[in-house]
């Protein structure tokens, strides 16, 4: 059994920062689940353009507020507390901060080693087999 608190991975490699975004990965390739779950939280007032080309992603809205704008139809959605969002088709979008930093808990398949951060695409890169 795993048993893990987001507190112990603050301030560790673990905890990925970024001038947007915060991640606390909690569950990483190494743990063997499969996927990686991980808290994030996105500042108030940014934008990050994103693209999994490599990687699906489910993400739960816990606190705060902010918005998603798909790439291809510009569609956007408000996020806040309850709001359930998969990027079940790769989907490229933009990620917008809103007035109070938006908390989310995130599961990727296939999971994240723990230091991936998105390129100049908004791609997370792909898993290399160890």
């Amino acid at each position: 059994m795993l048993v893990k608190n987001v507190q112990d991975v603050i301030g560790t490699r673990d905890e990925v920062r970024t001038d947007t975004w915060v991640s606390r990965r909690v569950l990483l390739k190494k743990d063997g689940m499969g996927f990686s779950f991980h808290e994030t939280v996105i500042f108030p007032g940014t934008e990050t353009h994103i693209h999994y080309q490599n990687h699906l992603e489910a993400v739960w809205c816990i606190e705060g507020d902010g918005e998603i704008e798909t790439v291809a139809d510009g569609k956007k959605y408000d996020l806040g507390p309850g709001v359930v969002y998969a990027l079940d088709q790769h989907d490229e979008h933009y990620l917008r901060g809103g007035k109070e930093p938006l908390r989310v808990i995130c599961v990727f398949n296939p999971p994240l080693t723990g230091q991936e951060v998105h390129d100049e695409k908004g791609v997370y890169p792909a898993i290399v087999e160890d």
